[in-house]
């Protein structure tokens, strides 16, 4: 995920105040001003006696030449650098962005950090905002937790549906009321995810639940954050799940909580170019798949040949980070 920063140099507790509420990731304050930050909410600070080291942690570095560019590529290697330049041009930092990482740059606003996150279509880490303008704080921070990762969903269609015993279901609650048309990636295989729908459709049955997905048994993969995934038995309270609309663009939730309960279970399977997947589900009427035009499809409802949303990747996962590696998951 990128990176936000806000400039607080000098001081000023109403700036402080308004990158934690919008969400920032660090401050960057004079010495001696960590723990007035401190006492304002929970947030890293970036000071030569900060959280994060000025000058050994995070370095500052201005690009003035071409061998600028190999000096910051080096410090890289052990530092999270800020580069800048009296005279801004792209191409120094496309140079960098092609070879490295830990790169930050800083920006004026939303605009200027739009096109730095994009730079060579992968963009710094991050953007240290440098404004005194509560308005264009809140606003680049904004746009930058919108910019997340988009996941590429495509049509498969059901080939089998078939019921099966008891199991250990797990419900995922989160801190984000979903809308219609999002929910979770969810399968038996890391790299054949279902888009299962969220409980924000209204039924005769239960109250909504738009802050929650019932999501799968226990072994089932879930995709988290940064093209990771988790089995859902491993999600607690306070970490981050990635929800999903039916375009892919995706958005960070954190787990308030999760249920695992006893329920009874439906095996769904599904083909798209004679790639077959799978997933499994509590058999009932509130549990949805999601469609290729955005709307729920319960999956007591669902017959062969009708089309739902799904995530397919190359590859496979160890501890949940894509390796390049044959695994075969039936």
């Amino acid at each position: 995920m990128k990176k936000v920063w806000v400039r607080i140099i000098p001081w000023n507790k109403k700036l402080v105040t308004t990158a934690l509420e919008s969400g920032a990731d660090a401050v960057m304050v004079p010495e001696g001003y960590t723990n007035k930050v401190k006492e304002l909410g929970i947030i890293k600070t970036i000071a030569k006696d900060g959280d994060l080291k000025l000058g050994k942690d995070v370095i500052e570095y201005e690009i003035k030449s071409s061998k600028d560019e190999k000096e910051i590529l080096r410090l890289t290697k052990s530092n999270l650098v800020l580069v800048k330049t009296k005279d801004w041009t792209i191409i120094p930092l496309e140079n960098l962005v092609a070879q490295t990482g830990n790169l930050f740059a800083e920006a004026r606003n939303a605009s200027e950090a739009k096109t730095l996150l994009s730079v060579l279509e992968k963009g710094v880490d991050g953007v240290l905002i440098n404004t005194r303008d509560i308005n264009e704080i809140k606003n680049t921070i904004g746009m930058v937790r919108k910019s997340g990762e988009t996941v590429p969903l495509l049509k498969a269609k059901i080939s089998e549906i078939k019921s099966l015993g008891m199991g250990d279901r797990v419900c995922v609650d989160t801190c984000t009321s979903m809308q219609v048309g999002e929910g979770m990636l969810v399968g038996n295989s890391s790299s054949a995810l279902f888009l299962v729908h969220s409980e924000s459709v209204e039924n005769p049955y239960v109250e909504t639940r738009p802050f929650r997905v019932n999501a799968g048994p226990v072994h089932a993969y879930v995709r988290v954050p940064d093209g990771k995934t988790k089995y859902l038995s491993e999600l607690k309270s306070g970490d981050e799940i990635l929800v999903v609309n039916a375009k892919g663009t995706t958005q960070r939730a954190i787990v308030g909580r999760t249920k695992i309960e006893k329920r009874p279970l439906m095996l769904v399977e599904a083909e798209i170019d004679g790639t077959k997947m799978s997933t499994i589900l509590q058999n009932a009427e509130t549990i949805r798949l999601t469609k290729p035009n955005g709307k729920p499809v319960s999956i007591v409802s669902l017959k062969k040949g009708d089309e739902v949303l799904v995530s397919l990747e190359k590859g496979a996962r160890h501890f949940g980070m894509k390796i390049e590696e044959t695994i075969l998951e039936k």
